[in-house]
């Protein structure tokens, strides 16, 4: 069905991919894999026809769709054909409500409304979206939009889906549930092709896994073969990860001093999204902040940075009630949706900013440690998403507030990148930083945290010193 024969392609002056030929057949999932920047996404927009239609750049090559180049097919038929999920889903939202967008695509396909609706019942029952419906769109939390963005995209009924960093924000069920419906489109003889650096979901579906390095083809493997060989030589993120133990569970570095919470409630209106009784934890800490899309991970962390106004809850740090401006003070978050807190006009100035006092010398020290140095003085907007997931990592490296909030640092990063951001996690507790990650990425969990907070609707349900078993329960039980 689709064939890439002898593709190049550069934005600018780099290279971006080089003398790729593929064939793949009707039916096949396909991993593409490999580390950040290798041109997985790059090849993605060449099936779907954002190469040459959105990006331009010196190409040479063409893909096929059965025998028909697709550069040279209308966007509509293309459309018709495939279906693709970005990695940011932000960026192919066209309503404000949750239920408007999941029918779009098959309303511009001037689908018959009763074919519509029995579409939409489906693909709610397939993505479990029965408490999204009829939602504002900027009331969702990350995972949650990568939910609506998936199943809208499903609703057309593609033959072919795309698929870039679909896990990126989701939780655990969620991500185990996209295993099912990604064995549904294939029992469906759909083809898929997905380009993850999250690996575990696709073992029992890929057929084949595609390895690119400095975009090229380096190697591939029908996905048994692939089972067999060793990932972290290859900077690829775990296959299984049954085997993973937490780095961190035997070390503590401060257990007589805490931070404490009181009257951590919130409410939207007069919906409640916090409901916490008074707890602590351990300061100088690496705490990791986990539960399900939408249990209110990162209303906490507005809450406890200061940024709710309506929120009159305290936070009693080294025995002193910290109000809202307190806070502001105290602390630096790392927001899901970067793009919120990038400002300036390069990445160097990005990291100075933050800083009470600009230091030129800490700030290229800081980007060096993060593999950033070679990007800057490039515009932070021109970044791909796990560059500017980085930056913004940075700048909160720079900022020296002695508690942090990162809400999914590792979104979308490569084993390489998550490894960079455990090495600063560490580094800054040992300068007395006590940190909040909120993530769904158990690979980081185990690596750098040894404390857990668990959320569920609101309230939180645990609270414990690093747990494999606990942990495991919970990300890896399907």
């Amino acid at each position: 069905m689709l064939k890439v024969d002898n593709v190049s392609f550069s934005y600018k002056d780099d290279v971006n991919l080089e003398d790729i030929n593929l064939n793949i057949k009707d039916g096949e999932v396909i991993l593409l894999c490999g580390q950040s920047g290798c041109g997985k996404t790059t090849l993605t927009r060449f099936f779907n026809g954002l190469i040459p239609n959105f990006f331009d750049g010196k190409r040479q090559g063409k893909v096929y769709l059965n025998n028909d180049p697709i550069s040279e097919m209308p966007i509509y038929e293309i459309s018709e054909h495939m279906g693709s999920v970005f990695q940011n889903p932000k960026t192919q939202f066209f309503n404000v409500d949750t239920t408007s967008e999941l029918v779009f695509g098959c309303e511009n396909l001037g689908i018959e409304r009763s074919e519509i609706e029995k579409r939409l019942e489906t693909v709610v029952d397939d993505f479990d979206l029965d408490n999204l419906l009829d939602k504002s769109i900027f009331k969702l939390s990350g995972g949650e939009k990568q939910k609506i963005a998936c199943a809208s995209v499903s609703a057309v009924y593609p033959e072919i889906l795309i698929l870039d960093e679909p896990s990126s924000n989701l939780d655990s069920q969620s991500t185990w549930r996209l295993e099912e419906i990604i064995k549904k489109w294939k029992s469906q003889g759909k083809t898929v092709i997905i380009a993850e650096h999250k690996l575990f979901f696709l073992s029992e579906v890929a057929d084949r896994v595609i390895f690119i390095e400095d975009g090229k083809i380096a190697n591939e493997w029908a996905i048994e073969d692939f089972k067999n060989i060793n990932h972290r030589n290859l900077g690829l993120r775990q296959l299984n990860l049954d085997n993973l133990t937490a780095k961190h569970k035997d070390y503590y570095s401060n257990c007589d001093e805490f931070l404490e919470f009181k009257n951590f409630k919130f409410k939207y209106k007069k919906t409640p999204v916090l409901d916490m009784d008074d707890f602590k934890v351990p300061k100088n800490e690496i705490i990791a902040i986990i539960g399900n899309n939408g249990a209110g991970k990162s209303t906490f962390a507005n809450c406890l940075c200061g940024l709710k106004r309506s929120f009159k809850g305290e936070l009693i740090f080294e025995g002193i009630p910290l109000k809202r401006k307190d806070r502001l003070k105290k602390s630096y978050m790392v927001m899901q949706d970067v793009n919120h807190q990038l400002f300036t006009e390069s990445v160097l100035d990005e990291v100075l900013l933050s800083m009470d006092e600009e230091n030129m010398e800490l700030a290229e020290s800081i980007l060096d440690n993060l593999n950033l140095i070679h990007l800057k003085d490039t515009h932070p907007m021109a970044l791909s998403g796990g560059e500017k997931q980085r930056v913004a990592i940075a700048s909160a490296i720079a900022s020296k507030k002695e508690i942090l909030i990162f809400d999914e640092p590792t979104s979308g990063l490569d084993l390489k990148n998550m490894m960079k951001v455990s090495e600063n996690l560490r580094y800054l507790q040992s300068l007395g930083i006590t940190s909040f990650i909120i993530t769904h990425d158990f690979e980081l969990i185990m690596e750098v945290c040894s404390h857990v907070l668990h959320f569920d609707d609101g309230k939180l349900i645990d609270n414990y010193k690093i747990d494999e078993e606990k942990l495991k329960r919970f990300f890896l039980n399907k």
